[in-house]
């Protein structure tokens, strides 16, 4: 765990913008120490590098926060769709020096402003955004989150790691018993009631993700243990098939 301060000498990130980001719901500390200490985790950190990425390529926050609590955010997905923006966002700045260059030694003599059209940028922006936030699982998402206190998000995140902590109690069973079914129908459930209707294709693509490493798979394995993450998804795979 490293303190607020300690993530702002890392990151470069000032305490208040932590702060801010915090208050406003982007990125809350893993913790709170009883001494009333900001304390984050990996997965914070992780989190903090997918927000200044997307603010580098000048996404306004409330944009950053819907697509980072998306129920259909692919981690692996942004990053190349934030590798190909900035891809593009260098090619307009190697514009600008050569056109910049070009002015300074008088190598350009006729009145040009190509160099000045972000609209490549502009458009493949607005592609990502629509394709982070437009599908009817988020828009339900959004209905029902809408208007839920931090105690009452806290709940349902509890809820949560409860289901997850059964599943690490029965991580070493078979995947397709009758008992791993039974809690796979469990969070199917409890995603449909508090976050959207959890289909057993979108039940499917979570469960990939579960297994697929990075944040999903260490959230899971610190609520039920290491391997939660692959028996939960190994139960969902067999769920989904009968």
């Amino acid at each position: 765990m490293m303190t607020v301060h300690e993530v702002s000498n890392l990151t470069g990130v000032s305490i208040r913008t932590l702060h801010y980001y915090d208050k406003i719901g982007l990125l809350s500390p893993a913790e709170v120490s009883g001494a009333g200490y900001r304390l984050y985790d990996e997965a914070s950190l992780g989190k903090l590098q997918q927000i200044l990425l997307f603010r580098e390529l000048e996404f306004p926050l409330k944009d950053i926060r819907e697509i980072l609590s998306s129920p259909d955010f692919d981690r692996g997905r942004a990053l190349s769709q934030q590798i190909e923006l900035l891809k593009l966002k260098k090619e307009h700045i190697e514009n600008l020096i050569g056109l910049a260059v070009g002015l300074k030694t008088m190598e350009v003599e006729e009145l040009t402003f190509d160099a000045f059209d972000t609209g490549k940028i502009d458009e493949y922006a607005r592609e990502a955004r629509a394709s982070w936030g437009t599908t009817a699982a988020y828009r339900e998402y959004e209905a029902k989150s809408k208007g839920r206190t931090k105690e009452e998000n806290l709940r349902i995140y509890r809820g949560m790691a409860d289901i997850f902590a059964e599943f690490g109690r029965m991580r070493d069973t078979d995947p397709a018993s009758d008992a791993a079914r039974a809690m796979v129908k469990k969070l199917q459930d409890y995603i449909t009631e508090h976050m959207y209707t959890c289909t057993k294709e979108i039940l499917s693509g979570l469960g990939n993700m579960y297994a697929g490493g990075g944040d999903f798979t260490g959230n899971i394995d610190r609520m039920g243990g290491e391997g939660t993450a692959v028996f939960a998804s190994r139960a969902i795979e067999a769920y989904c098939r009968s």
